[in-house]
């Protein structure tokens, strides 16, 4: 064993998919484990006071791929033996876990105690919950994204767990889904107090040292052998030597290791525990006394008043960022619990790898090529698989595609690096078209992958920039037409029938509040296009910037003919909600109701681009609630905003109406923490805004 006596349960349980014929439970363990499930069905007995439990016949069929030494990431099947598992009911379960030397369940591990801090329970439930519908009663879907560890505010999923704290035995008003829509961890946004205890964590984890080095020479050179494990060391390395483009990559997620610690912390708080007897946590004296922390000016005359700035800045971070990320922790035993009582499903946005993932071809063709920048893409997603992406719909991996996982990580843990095993990984990950998926709830729920499927101009763009014209490759189609005919496939291989409502989750909204992007438009982008730095938290690849891949999304959604469309974003750091018809040339239509939330926690309209953008908010968002907005695209796919009173009369592929709707009494935009809570039936829709 490693240095570090890691708990038996590392991550989970989390619910995964649910359906009627079968069921799947997450779980991390740091230890080697046979797994047995045991699922309940849990009514009110006729006193009405207390709950019966039956012991339902099941058959449990886990698998497991050991990623580290001391990290094992299991996916449990759970299969009724008779028929299908009840729906619209309560089903509770216990783990059993048997290693060489001793049997653990949920009871023994403390999770089950309803006084207990750890506890996973809500009130007087013996077991974790959750329940799959059946259609015939309303759909309670939570749905939300950017959860950064060290944001500001409070964690809105403490919002998610107290509606079930409140409803977990009315199942008709109990959450029955959570969508996780992106950011769920920032790989590329590290807190300070945060990457050496990361670092520590990946070493023990996986029991070695990647050997970057075989990557990338340079690393075995003066400075990056000290900078690339010290606080704020490695902003240089991942821009110059992966050839990322984040402005935050000082502590950039790098190791495979790192990026599972980063989850791990996420989603559990018996590690920070371990972390802290272990002494993980360096205070910004203590590193500062070791040489744990990088400095651009270093400590020499000739620089010393830069180099004291630069520490004072560098301090003032280190602090804020403790004081976020001890609230952040102190909450996360309600996150466990709500994880594992509710089924969740997620899809990756950038910060799951890194910020700007693939937002151009050349930002594109530059990490592929660069050994270091193409291996670290491939650990964010090795890492999104492992603790994202298999639960989602783990039809979607072959026996192939987890052998090639399996087969790397065995190298990895023994420290051997075979370049065969590697390319192989490698390649699998980046060439991968499948994230897609379809969540069995209802409505149907189509996520999208909106990051590794694009399709780039051929051309440069020219912009005008004051009296000069700029290239730019411009914003790309977030979905190339190859991933929209298999998007469509697995659609109708569902039980989806036409004519009923669809969901479609894009983690980037597809309707955007135009308010703000015309102020990113027209304020932001020109001084990036011509090189001036300008820190925002958006980026500039909103649907409609390019007609094309939004008209292919009007289109395709319409051809699959839903008696109307429900989007579900995040990523942009508001709350909106929009609602929208569209009328294409055929004469065909297509009603759109969308519903942005974002963030769960990082607020980030701050600083000066925060207050202009808030104040541009105000003028705008009382002429906006009451007015329809009025747009055609052409043949050229030119996106145009018409007047109310102007008849378009000229060839066009579609128009549509939309207008904003409160979220509020007078706004209809949050900026605050959110998590938005959507109830579904039929073509019925209310939705409310959890602060």
């Amino acid at each position: 064993m490693g240095l570090i006596e890691f708990p038996f349960i590392l991550s989970g349980p989390i619910v995964r998919r649910v359906e009627p014929g079968r069921v799947f439970i997450w779980i991390a363990t740091s230890g080697k484990c046979a797994i047995e499930a045991a699922f309940y069905q849990v009514t009110k007995t006729s006193s009405n006071k207390k709950f019966d439990y039956q012991l339902l016949s099941t058959s449990s069929e886990p698998q497991t791929v050991r990623v580290g030494k001391q990290l094992f990431i299991h996916l449990i099947k759970v299969v009724p033996l008779n028929g299908d598992f009840p729906t619209d009911t309560l089903i509770g379960y216990n783990l059993q876990f048997t290693t060489s030397s001793v049997q653990h369940d949920f009871q023994s591990l403390h999770l089950l105690s309803p006084d207990h801090q750890q506890s996973i329970v809500y009130g007087k439930l013996k077991y974790p919950t959750f329940q799959i519908k059946s259609g015939n009663s309303p759909s309670n879907i939570l749905y939300g994204s950017c959860r950064k560890l060290h944001g500001e505010g409070e964690d809105t999923l403490l919002r998610a767990d107290a509606i079930l704290a409140q409803e977990y035995e009315t199942t008709w008003k109990r959450p029955d889904s959570l969508f996780l829509m992106g950011d769920q961890i920032y790989a590329d946004d590290v807190a300070d107090p945060l990457i050496l205890a990361i670092s520590t964590l990946s070493h023990e984890l996986i029991g070695q040292r990647e050997p970057l080095h075989q990557l990338e020479s340079r690393l075995k050179q003066t400075p990056f052998t000290t900078t690339l494990y010290q606080i704020n060391g490695r902003q240089f390395i991942m821009e110059n030597l992966a050839q990322f483009t984040s402005g935050h990559a000082h502590n950039h997620l790098i190791e495979f290791g790192e990026f599972a610690a980063m989850y791990l912390l996420s989603w559990n708080p018996e590690l920070w525990a371990a972390a802290q007897a272990h002494q993980l946590f360096e205070s910004f004296d203590g590193a500062l006394e070791k040489n744990l922390l990088h400095f651009t000016f270093p400590n020499e005359e000739k620089v010393k008043k830069q180099h004291k700035t630069e520490r004072t800045k560098l301090k003032m971070r280190f602090h804020d960022q403790q004081e976020a990320i001890i609230t952040f922790h102190e909450s996360l035993y309600k996150v466990r619990r709500l994880l594992a009582n509710i089924p969740t499903y997620m899809i990756f946005d950038d910060h799951d790898v890194t910020d700007d993932w693939n937002i151009t071809g050349n930002w594109k063709r530059n990490v592929r090529r660069s050994p270091l920048g193409s291996h670290v893409t491939a650990n964010g997603l090795a890492a999104y698989w492992a603790f994202q992406g298999w639960g989602n719909d783990p039809d979607s991996f072959d026996a192939d595609f987890i052998e090639t996982m399996a087969s790397y990580h065995r190298t990895l843990r023994k420290g051997t690096h075979h370049s065969t095993t590697h390319d192989n990984w490698l390649q699998q990950l980046w060439n991968f078209s499948s994230w897609h998926f379809i969540a069995p709830t209802h409505p149907k729920a189509v996520f999208l992958d909106t990051r590794t499927q694009r399709e780039y101009r051929s051309e440069p763009k020219r912009v005008q920039f004051g009296h000069t014209m700029k290239e730019t490759e411009g914003c790309p189609q977030l979905i190339n037409k190859i991933s929209w005919a298999r998007i469509t496939q697995k659609l109708q291989q569902s039980d989806w029938k036409a004519g009923s409502p669809v969901i479609v989750v894009s983690a980037t909204p597809v309707y955007g509040m135009g308010l703000i992007e015309s102020f990113l438009h027209n304020y932001v982008y020109p001084f990036q296009v011509i090189g001036v730095e300008v820190q925002t938290s958006f980026d500039f690849e909103a649907w409609k910037y390019n007609g094309e891949g939004f008209t292919h999304f009007l289109q395709q959604t319409a051809k699959w003919n839903p008696s109307q469309c429900i989007i579900l974003s995040g990523d942009v750091h508001y709350a909106s909600a929009v609602k929208a018809t569209v009328t294409f040339s055929d004469g065909g239509m297509l009603p759109i109701q969308q519903f942005t939330s974002s963030p769960i926690k990082n607020m980030s309209f701050s600083g000066v681009w925060g207050l202009l953008m808030k104040m541009v908010i105000n003028v705008n968002s009382i002429s906006r609630k009451k007015n329809d907005i009025y747009r055609v695209c052409d043949p050229s796919y030119t996106i145009t905003h018409l007047d109310k009173e102007n008849v378009h009369d000229a060839t066009y592929l579609w128009k549509d109406q939309l207008r904003y709707q409160r979220l509020k009494k007078e706004s209809i935009i949050e900026t605050n923490n959110n998590i938005g809570l959507i109830t579904i039936l039929d073509n019925d829709i209310q939705h409310i805004l959890l602060k």
